[in-house]
């Protein structure tokens, strides 16, 4: 008897407008070959459910009556939800941090879009927006922090499913299973940080990974009945698309790539190739780390879907490749400047956040969340980026300044030509 391949994903035909039951069973289709997800599963206490599904009503997009464009649908939450509750008898629990709530003075009440369903099937709502928190090390020492403060009902459940929808990033390139776990960064109170401080260029796709490696889902499950291209969110600047597909894999990483390939794009590409414009493919780079792959070969990968034609999904570009080769250097230049020069930020900023820029700090607070625009703050010189950091004497979240001087020395190849 061969072995199981290291990685399993399977995506199958589901038509956007199915009912329910049908979609119920597509997801089952998807998820029953992947063994070692439901030996996880069934063997769990508690199972953390991560849902793209947070937003505020009026910011709302729909594709069509049954399809929300920029999150997960109905049906889809249904069938996992109803799946879970038939394949396991663990307590289910949602875990979400609302960015509408920490930022956009919502409520939670408001931005769970799947409020009813989570009552229908008996399913708690965990509201990371306030405590409880813990502080986690980072397996493997991390890739951009040694550790981080998470949702104590995220990392004290056994096992996770993590179910994303299928669309572009205008920042990240792609949103799949690893960028939906950044919906579980709690805010800065009770020692976390601004979701800013991470979403940032340089850290964030190494953050990425580290929230890939902490969470590490059983389950990933990609709603591609309609997503969206272009970017993640907004009204009228995304456009809707129809893949009639469901997606499950057993690992996040191998998940996405396959996802990616589906969408049309090479999930090996790295920046600046498109989709990947503005920074790089964070899941290419967890795989180059170690943790997961995205070789298709090396991923027993079967799907009923071909690929989307080219141009179908793609990431809107929002600056010129020298504005952001020039961010990525100066960010760098900063970062380090930063490292080689601590004792004098100590002296003056201890226990504040910083924006440093050009080697002068532009702005600094003891409360993380930044009020004015940085491209006012950067002043006569927009091109120079503007390094966000948090002044610890005790440097206790660990970050890994290395990773500054590998992305100098990994664009200097794609240093643009002055026009």
């Amino acid at each position: 008897m061969s072995p199981m391949p290291d990685y399993q994903v399977r995506a199958v035909h589901c038509d956007h407008l199915a009912d329910d039951e049908t979609v119920y069973e597509a997801l089952v289709r998807a998820t029953e070959p992947l063994q070692r997800s439901w030996e996880k599963l069934r063997a769990a206490r508690t199972i953390a459910i991560k849902f793209n599904q947070d937003k505020a009503p009026e910011n709302l997009v729909m594709y069509d009556d049954r399809n929300r464009q920029q999150l997960v649908s109905d049906s889809v939450v249904r069938a996992t939800l109803r799946l879970l509750r038939e394949k396991t008898s663990a307590e289910l629990v949602c875990v979400d941090c609302s960015f509408y709530t920490m930022y956009n003075n919502q409520t939670v009440q408001r931005t769970t879009q799947i409020a009813p369903l989570l009552e229908e099937f008996g399913v708690r709502y965990a509201d990371g927006t306030r405590p409880p928190y813990v502080t986690v090390e980072t397996p493997g020492g991390g890739l951009m922090f040694r550790k981080y403060v998470m949702m104590k009902d995220a990392i004290e459940a056994d096992e996770m499913v993590d179910v994303a929808l299928i669309k572009n990033h205008a920042f990240m390139g792609v949103t799949g299973c690893l960028k939906n776990l950044f919906g579980l960064v709690p805010p800065e109170f009770h020692g976390g940080k601004p979701r800013t401080y991470y979403h940032h260029l340089v850290r964030m796709p190494y953050h990425l990974a580290d929230l890939g490696r902490i969470f590490n889902p059983a389950l990933n499950i990609v709603d591609a009945l309609v997503g969206q291209a272009g970017q993640e969110w907004g009204k009228g600047v995304g456009m809707g698309r129809v893949v009639d597909g469901l997606m499950a894999g057993d690992h996040v990483i191998s998940t996405d790539a396959c996802l990616m390939h589906i969408m049309g794009h090479d999930p090996q590409a790295d920046w600046p190739t498109p989709p990947f414009h503005r920074d790089r493919n964070s899941v290419k780079m967890a795989a180059d780390n170690g943790f997961g792959t995205v070789n298709l070969d090396e991923i027993d990968f079967v799907s009923e879907l071909d690929p989307q034609p080219e141009g179908t999904f793609f990431s809107m570009v929002t600056d010129s490749a020298q504005t952001n080769y020039s961010w990525l250097k100066t960010m760098c230049e900063q970062a380090l400047y930063y490292r080689d020069n601590r004792e004098k930020f100590v002296d003056q900023y201890a226990g504040e956040y910083i924006l440093l820029q050009d080697y002068q700090v532009k702005w600094h607070s003891p409360e993380g969340t930044i009020r004015v625009s940085r491209r006012q703050l950067s002043g006569d010189n927009p091109d120079h980026a503007m390094w966000y950091k948090f002044v610890d004497p005790e440097e206790s979240e660990g970050e890994h300044f290395e990773i500054y001087e590998q992305t100098l020395d990994r664009i200097k190849a794609y240093e643009p030509v002055p026009a």
